[in-house]
C-alpha cells in the first residue's frame, strides 16, 4: 500500500510546487502592470523624482485650476483627434486648435465620479519615460478621452489629445 501511495504523493507535491511557482510569476506580472497604470487620486510614485523634475500630479492640479498656467503649458497649435460629426459613422478626424479657441480643461479626479448617477467615469495615468497619458473612460456612457503630456526641459506640456466621446 505504501508503494502505491508514494508515487501518487510525489506527483501531488510536484504539481503543487509548479502551481505555486506559476502563481508567483503571475503576481510579478501583475505588479509590473500595476506600476504602469495608476489612478491619479492615489498616485505617490513621483515622490522619488529629482528636484529638477516637475511632479506630474502637482502639475495636473495646477494645470486644471489655473487657466493662465494651462495656456502656457500647451504646445499650440495643438493637434486633436475628434469624431467627425459630418460622417455617419463619426470616423475620427484630425483638427488643430489654437490658443484663442482653447477651452480650459479640468483633469482633477475624485473617486466619487465612479458612483455618481450620471456620467460615471474613471481616470488613470500611464507613465512612460518622459510621457504621461491621462485616460478618461466612461462607464456605459460613451466618455472616452486621452490627453498626451510630454516632459520638455523638465516641465510637463500637453502636446496632443484624442477625444472620441459621443
Amino acid at each position: 500500500m505504501l508503494r502505491n501511495f508514494l508515487p501518487f504523493f510525489s506527483v501531488f507535491i510536484t504539481i503543487f510546487i509548479l502551481s505555486c511557482n506559476q502563481s508567483g510569476d503571475q503576481h510579478k506580472k501583475t505588479d509590473l502592470h500595476d506600476e504602469d497604470i495608476l489612478i491619479v487620486a492615489q498616485d505617490e510614485s513621483n515622490k522619488e523624482l529629482s528636484s529638477s523634475e516637475e511632479d506630474f500630479i502637482r502639475f495636473i492640479e495646477r494645470f486644471s485650476r489655473d487657466e493662465k498656467f494651462q495656456l502656457q503649458r500647451i504646445k499650440f497649435p495643438i493637434s486633436v483627434i475628434v469624431p467627425d460629426t459630418g460622417d455617419q459613422g463619426m470616423a475620427p478626424k484630425e483638427e488643430s486648435i489654437d490658443k484663442y479657441d482653447w477651452e480650459q480643461l479640468d483633469l482633477t479626479y475624485d473617486s466619487t465620479y465612479l458612483t455618481r448617477p450620471y456620467d460615471q467615469y474613471y481616470q488613470v495615468v500611464r507613465y512612460r519615460m518622459d510621457t504621461a497619458i491621462v485616460e478618461i473612460r466612461g462607464i456605459n456612457n460613451g466618455i472616452y478621452a486621452d490627453y498626451y503630456f510630454s516632459r520638455i526641459d523638465n516641465e510637463w506640456y500637453l502636446v496632443t489629445l484624442y477625444e472620441a466621446s459621443f
